[in-house]
């Protein structure tokens, strides 16, 4: 026999997608549940208690991290490896850094984000799992995986059945 990976429960509307996912939020204690949609639904994340992303943090450390880079490879270059009197001008000229400088920065934060990225989600994920194929065409789908506590799959189908989905299915491995 497979083994059950979670149930999903097809919507026509959103506002059917979003009282599902609160009534699962607050009926059901469901944490790890997951939402697909067409397009971006306001408050969703709110709904579903999905706290703000960690990632904008990263790439300002590695941002930093590329300033501070860019300083130091700058500073150390023109004022004590390679010194060189250029009209009389100071060796370490912060204006002339700037591009430099700026270019690092963003070059680290972005690279270090996307390690982050793909760190976080496992990528690249090769063998994507397709729950439905409508799934991100036009309909919007609420996904329990079977890993949230207390999962039954026979309750979880009752469950999503009270909202009136076109479609509820358990998905298998």
């Amino acid at each position: 026999m497979a083994k059950s990976c979670g149930v999903f429960a097809v919507f026509k509307s959103e506002d059917d997608l979003v009282r599902a996912a609160k009534a699962g939020r607050e009926q059901k204690n469901f944490k790890f549940y997951d939402a697909f949609t067409p397009y971006p639904i306001h408050g969703l994340d709110d709904v579903m208690g999905i706290r703000r992303s960690f990632l904008p943090w990263v790439t300002f450390v590695f941002g930093i991290i590329g300033t501070i880079t860019a300083l130091i490879l700058q500073i150390w270059t023109s004022a004590f490896d390679w010194a060189l009197n250029v009209g009389g001008k100071p060796y370490t000229s912060l204006p002339a850094f700037i591009p430099v400088v700026f270019e690092l920065t963003v070059l680290f934060g972005g690279l270090g984000t996307v390690a982050a990225l793909f760190y976080v989600c496992k990528m690249p994920n090769l063998n994507p799992r397709i729950l439905h194929p409508d799934i991100t065409k036009d309909r919007f789908v609420l996904f329990v995986p079977s890993n949230e506590a207390g999962y039954n799959e026979g309750d979880v189908i009752q469950f999503l059945k009270g909202f009136k989905p076109e479609e509820v299915s358990a998905v298998t491995e």
